[in-house]
Parts: C-alpha cells; sequence; structure tokens
C-alpha cells in the first residue's frame, strides 16, 4: 500500500511543481523587464548627452522583446531618415540588416522629403516608405515590426520608428511586446523632447545674456547722472519696456575746450531727446548710432536748424535701407541769457509751464523725421525763459500709455499733470516722479509697460 500511494501523490504533484516553476519563471522574467525599463527611465533622467541615451534604446529593445536585433531610425526635419543605433543580439544576420536599413535611408534621402509630404494626401507617409524599402531589402526569413516615436511640439509629429528584428520562425508580436516597444519608442520621444526643450533653453539664456549685456551698454550712454548746468535743476530718466529701448535723451556741454567745471556750467548745453520707431534690439542700436552723431554735430558749434539738417542727410541711407526713422527734439540752452533755442525733427513737443502765468505752452518747430527725406529743412526758434519756468522733454511712451478700458494718457493728460505739479511747487526731480506716478496709476500696469517712457524736466531757478 505504501509504495503505491507514494506514487500517485508524486504523480498529482508534478503539475503543481510545473506550474510554481513556470510562475517563478515569469516573475523572473517581469523583473527582468521592470529593471530594463526602471534603467532606461534613469538613463532619461541623468544623461545630458542624447547620443548616450540612443545607445541604450536598441539594447533594452532586444532585451524586453526577446529580439534578435533592434534598430533606432531617426526622422530630420528636412524628410531625411537616418540610422541612429543597431544592436545586434547573437545574430549572424547583423550584416545584412545594417545593409538593408543604411540603403534604405539613403533611397529615402534621394527620393523623399518629410516637408514635402502633406499629411492629409493618399501620397505613402515617409514611415511607409521606409517600411517598404526594408521588406525589399531584407533576407528571405527575417521579420520585423516596427512603431513610432511621436514628439509633440504644437502638433503630434513622428520623428523617427523603432524596429525589432527576428529570424526565428515561431517569433510571436503578441500584446506584451507590443507594449514593450511602445513604452521604450515614448521614453525616446521624451528624451528627443527634453533635449530639443534644452536646446531652446541654452538659447535663450544666452540671447538673455547678450541682451542684457545691451542694455547694460545702452544704460552706460545715457547719462548715468544729469549734469550741473548753471541756473538750472534737472532730472531725467529713461524706463525701457523691454531690455534694450528705442528711447533717447542726451545733456551735451558744447564748451569748446573748456577744462575748468565752473566754466563748464555756464557755458551753452545741448538738450536732445528722441525716439526710434520700434523697440527692442535694432531700435537700441540706432539709438546708439544717433547718439554719437548728435554729439559731433552739436560739438562743431551749429545752430540747432543746421544740426538736424547735418544729422538727416548723414544717417538717411541707413535708416532707409532698415526702415527705421526717428523723431529727434534738439534744443540749446544759454544760461548767460536764459535763452533757449530749439529745432524739432517731428518730435512731440515739449511743454512749458510759464510760471508767471501758470499757463502751458508747446515747443515745436517744423521738420520731418530723421532719416525720411535727406532733403528736409529744419526750422528753428528761441524762448526766454524766466525763474520758476519749467520745461517738460517727453517721449510717447507718455502720452501713449493706455489704461485697461483702451483710453490713452495723451498730451491733455500730461498737460493737466504738470500744471498740478508745478502749481505745488515741485522741484524737477519731484516732478519727474509726479509724472511718472500719475501715468503708473491711469494705466494701473504695476510698472509694466508697451513702450519705452522718457521724460527731461527742465526747471529755471534764481541765480
Amino acid at each position: 500500500m505504501s509504495p503505491a500511494f507514494s506514487s500517485s501523490s508524486t504523480t498529482s504533484s508534478s503539475p503543481v511543481i510545473a506550474l510554481k516553476q513556470m510562475v517563478s519563471r515569469l516573475q523572473r522574467e517581469n523583473s527582468k523587464i521592470q529593471e530594463l525599463l526602471a534603467s532606461l527611465s534613469f538613463a532619461l533622467r541623468s544623461f545630458n548627452n542624447l547620443n548616450q541615451f540612443f545607445e541604450l534604446i536598441p539594447l533594452i529593445t532586444c532585451r524586453v522583446t526577446e529580439a534578435e536585433a533592434a534598430a533606432l531610425v531617426l526622422f530630420r526635419a528636412d524628410g531625411q531618415a537616418r540610422l541612429e543605433q543597431l544592436h545586434c543580439h547573437a545574430s549572424d544576420q547583423c550584416p545584412n540588416i545594417r545593409a538593408a536599413l543604411e540603403t534604405a535611408t539613403r533611397t529615402l534621402a534621394n527620393s523623399v522629403g518629410m516637408a514635402a509630404i502633406d499629411a492629409g494626401s493618399d501620397r505613402p507617409r515617409l514611415e511607409q516608405l521606409l517600411d517598404q524599402q526594408l521588406r525589399e531589402r531584407l533576407p528571405q526569413g527575417i521579420q520585423f515590426y516596427a512603431t513610432a516615436i511621436l514628439v509633440k511640439d504644437s502638433r503630434l509629429t513622428e520623428r523617427g520608428r523603432l524596429y525589432v528584428f527576428s529570424q526565428q520562425p515561431d517569433y510571436g508580436w503578441n500584446e506584451t511586446r507590443q507594449q514593450l516597444l511602445q513604452a521604450i519608442a515614448d521614453q525616446t520621444a521624451v528624451a528627443i523632447a527634453n533635449d530639443e526643450l534644452a536646446l531652446k533653453l541654452r538659447d535663450r539664456q544666452r540671447l538673455d545674456r547678450e541682451l542684457e549685456i545691451g542694455a547694460e551698454i545702452q544704460r552706460r550712454l545715457l547719462p548715468h547722472r544729469c549734469p550741473k548746468i548753471h541756473g538750472l535743476e534737472l532730472a531725467a530718466e529713461c524706463r525701457t519696456a523691454s531690455w534694450v529701448g528705442g528711447d533717447y535723451y542726451d545733456f551735451i556741454p558744447i564748451t569748446y575746450g573748456l577744462s575748468d567745471q565752473q566754466e563748464i556750467e555756464q557755458g551753452r548745453w545741448g538738450i536732445a531727446i528722441g525716439d526710434v520707431m520700434g523697440k527692442g534690439v535694432p531700435a537700441g542700436l540706432i539709438m546708439t548710432m544717433t547718439r554719437g552723431m548728435l554729439r559731433a554735430e552739436a560739438l562743431n558749434g551749429h545752430r540747432p536748424s543746421r544740426i538736424l539738417q547735418h544729422l538727416n542727410r548723414a544717417m538717411q541711407p541707413d535708416l532707409e535701407s532698415s526702415h527705421r526713422f526717428v523723431t529727434l527734439f534738439y534744443s540749446e540752452y544759454n544760461p548767460q541769457t536764459r535763452i533757449l533755442a530749439y529745432s524739432n525733427a517731428a518730435h512731440l513737443p515739449p511743454l512749458l509751464w510759464r510760471a508767471e502765468t501758470g499757463m502751458i505752452h508747446r515747443l515745436d518747430t517744423y521738420g520731418m523725421l530723421i532719416g525720411l527725406d535727406p532733403r528736409s529743412q529744419y526750422q528753428e526758434a528761441e524762448v526766454r525763459l524766466q525763474a520758476g519756468d519749467t520745461v517738460i522733454y517727453y517721449t510717447d511712451g507718455i502720452t501713449e500709455a493706455d489704461n485697461p478700458k483702451g483710453k490713452r494718457f495723451e498730451e491733455e493728460g500730461l498737460a493737466a499733470v504738470v500744471k498740478e505739479g508745478c502749481a505745488k511747487g515741485l522741484g524737477a526731480q519731484a516732478l519727474l516722479d509726479y509724472i511718472f506716478d500719475a501715468v503708473d496709476a491711469f494705466t494701473n500696469t504695476k510698472g509694466r509697460r508697451s513702450d519705452d517712457m522718457t521724460l527731461v524736466i527742465l526747471r529755471v531757478i534764481d541765480q
């Protein structure tokens, strides 16, 4: 009885043992797959070099799908396909697979571009043509499977294909292998997208650094403080809308070689304000050119109208080719006579507040934009200032500032604020702050600006 019982027990336990062994084997395979995919995820987070990550893709693809070879093919922006990486696992067909891939991608490069393929048309897409080329060139008995590498930018774009190859007749392309291949393709798509974002970020950082340098150079070209001019109280500030602005103001001592500081303060001074059409780096470059040429002309001792005429003739060819123009108001103040002579090249006329009457006057003369016509002529006028008089130079960023309802500050708004500030007896700097505060309160933008804003305040004081 005993031997018979023992035999029966052994027979009944054999299927259980086999089942346990199968479950154990599946668990080991699943664990191996999870480890491989985890390694790929770690590489995605850790590798800075995209090529290093690409080297892992076919290797891990072979391991998790149990294929004999795997290949990563990428599509370039010009429509060409390129074999990026190939891994063969104990396959004597590796040279044949490589030759088929290289020939197929080379043939496509000579025949079709992705940009020329309309996704909505009936023409074969690049991936379809590539698969067709591979079928024609692979040796008999080698089967392949592929999945798309889809990267989402402005739209979902196929950026390559991930292939597996096998010459085993019983190799089955089951759902599990399809899902594993898709998971690796998705990781590859993430790596490509991350690398492109990193490149864009580096380019943006480099551009920001260049803009920062440009802004610093521009700030150094603008007066870092107002000069001392006999009988005047001055204040000035330029608030740019971006890194580099197109507004310009300047104080130019017309000293003709004077070295004594007191003589310089009591000598004639050029006071200018201008605005280059546009914003950003191009406007900043033109502003820099304007500054240099205006200073050279002012030091020649010409009258304001003649200075604008010479400046227009000199700058017109360059401004015309760049499709930009400059508005410029140039004035010259003589502390000895308190006469302000001025000429305007289509800039917004400065406002003169007369202390004696409390009235606002516009300082304007006829003249075209700098750079519009080399034959332009410029008129000139002058005004004698009295103690307490205040002149406000400004750019259109002040008057064109708009509120949330779309209403602009306008010259009337500026004139009203100037009257209020001057009637309160505000000094030059206090009046400048008062105007900027009024504009900020009107726009309700908390310092955000759509255009450059520049103010220059000239107030006559008792000598």
